[in-house]
């Protein structure tokens, strides 16, 4: 049993007519999906499947994806056909802060050790001295790639190419993906290239003004950047 994974291949599909594979307490399986899963510090998204509302995604076992669903909503049966929407404004804003992100990787250019996304702020962890860290700078920067409007594009490589570029794993505590024997590439070329799972805007321009919120030490070898967006 697995999940077709519709965002995989378009961040930007809002909604996907599916089949019920699984029904069982509060979670829902189904055949195909345009919900993201949490991972990779991204949160899972939120919608509806028909008229139930969907309060969280999660990764099943294997290729399947767990809808979580209102305790207590009576659920379709397995074979039943459903449509399955996202929230949309609320995985746009997730999708501007996950671009950010890498964006913020390449101008801090320090060990990532980790990261993590929220509805209206995201962070990462930077293993390097505290006075390497400029508010202002760090700031003017991520707005100029921004400005540039960089395009975004993914491509595949498989798991073995990956095991011999292991500079493509940039976040040390979140590995990427793995399982279907390839791995997908985030790429904004001239800035930023790893491996990543999550979503992402197709442009650099649609992550809009970025402040950096605060920059404080998480401990011995981390310095958390906070930021979020302006609009």
């Amino acid at each position: 049993m697995s999940t077709a994974l519709v965002f995989r291949e378009d961040a930007y599909a809002r909604a996907c007519d599916a089949t019920v594979l699984e029904a069982r307490a509060n979670v829902l399986v189904l055949d195909r999906t345009v919900f993201y899963p949490l991972g990779g510090g991204q949160p899972g998204d939120t919608g509806r499947i028909g008229g139930l509302r969907v309060v969280d995604t999660r990764k099943g076992e294997g290729e399947t994806v767990l809808h979580i669903v209102e305790p207590d909503a009576p659920l379709p049966a397995p074979g039943t056909r459903v449509r399955a929407e996202i929230d949309w404004p609320r995985r746009y804003r997730l999708m501007r802060l996950h671009t950010a992100l890498h964006l913020l990787g390449a101008v801090v250019g320090a060990p990532v050790t980790g990261g993590r996304i929220a509805e209206d702020k995201a962070h990462l962890d930077f293993d390097i001295e505290m006075e390497r860290l400029a508010k202002d700078a760090i700031e003017e920067r991520l707005n100029a790639l921004v400005r540039a409007d960089y395009p975004t594009r993914t491509r595949w490589i498989s798991d073995a190419e990956l095991d011999a570029r292991p500079e493509l794993v940039r976040t040390m505590s979140v590995a990427p993906p793995r399982g279907a024997g390839r791995v997908r590439l985030v790429e904004i070329p001239g800035v930023d290239l790893q491996a990543c799972g999550g979503t992402h805007v197709a442009r650099t321009g649609e992550i809009g003004a970025v402040a950096v919120t605060r920059i404080r030490s998480e401990g011995r070898h981390n310095r958390r950047v906070t930021i979020a967006l302006i609009d």
